[in-house]
């Protein structure tokens, strides 16, 4: 768990964007992975806003590929 009681989430979709749209998910890193896709990383403080952060890739029409919580 994150410090501020989140758990941090490794969202993995297919395709790379800008990183700049890292502002649109507001506390996640986008990390754009060798093979084309990319990992979206950060905290995630209920289901609620693991949704919101799941429907802006949808909207962006990105192929998600898998979903993750960090043990930390």
């Amino acid at each position: 768990m994150c410090a501020t009681g989140s758990i941090l989430y490794e969202v993995r979709f297919r395709g790379v964007i800008d990183p700049r749209w890292a502002v649109w998910f507001d506390g996640f890193s986008l990390i754009p992975l060798e093979n084309g896709d990319t990992l979206l990383r950060g905290p995630v403080r209920d289901q609620s806003e693991l949704r919101g952060v799941l429907e802006k890739i949808a909207n962006l029409n990105l192929s998600l590929i898998s979903v993750n919580p960090i043990n930390g």
